[in-house]
């Protein structure tokens, strides 16, 4: 008898259990795919090579506003570089490594960069520190469908040493669909602010080339 509810146990959690320790690799993205969101992107793949995509973008995992050309590399999606003209220069700002595969649940990882800004009308340095944390699989429904993704919690913490130091923390979740190839919806924490606040976005549409 207890055998049998030992099995019969072993059978329930066994799924869940296969699921939390899933490992999702880097997607394998081609020309052509393109995802449009409805307040940030669209995003679309316009080259790619053995080692890297060219992805040109619009607002999204990048700034407020900012648009252009990004280089992401192909085994991890960290983002290296963006494009001016012709050059390459190299990508210093937020969530260079957002994606930052493979993926698993309870996976994290930090990183750092320098900004400029104002405080109390001087321009100062700011350190912006960052945390990265995959949560767990949900089940998410966006205006693009209904999609199996990971939840990835982000948090940026802004500090500004000098005689008037400034310090703040904001927090936001992103889920990412291995179905999709990228990421299908953004929620950030009230009173989100990274030198300027945001709004949560979803996935519309997406076009992925075979």
């Amino acid at each position: 008898m207890k055998r049998s509810i030992f099995l019969g146990l072993l059978v329930l959690f066994l799924p869940a259990l296969a699921l939390a320790q899933e490992k999702v690799d880097a997607p394998v993205w081609n020309v052509g795919d393109k995802w449009v969101f409805d307040r940030e992107g669209p995003m679309e793949v316009i080259a790619c090579d053995a080692q890297c995509y060219s992805v040109k973008f619009f607002g999204g995992l990048f700034r407020k506003d900012a648009s252009g050309i990004s280089i992401l590399d192909r085994s991890t999606l960290n983002i290296t570089h963006i494009l001016e003209g012709n050059k390459r220069e190299k990508y210093r700002e937020a969530r260079k490594r957002i994606f930052n595969f493979p993926l698993t649940i309870g996976k994290q990882w930090k990183d750092v960069y320098e900004k400029e800004g104002l405080v109390w009308h001087r321009i100062a340095i700011h350190d912006l520190y960052e945390t990265f944390e995959v949560l767990s699989w949900e089940d998410v429904e966006v205006r693009a469908g209904k999609f199996r993704a990971l939840k990835l919690e982000y948090k940026i913490k802004l500090t500004t040493p000098g005689t008037a130091p400034l310090s703040y923390e904001s927090r936001a979740w992103y889920w990412y669909s291995p179905e999709v190839r990228n990421f299908v919806k953004c929620q950030y924490a009230k009173g989100y602010d990274e030198m300027g606040g945001r709004e949560d976005w979803e996935l519309v549409s997406y076009e992925l080339k075979k």
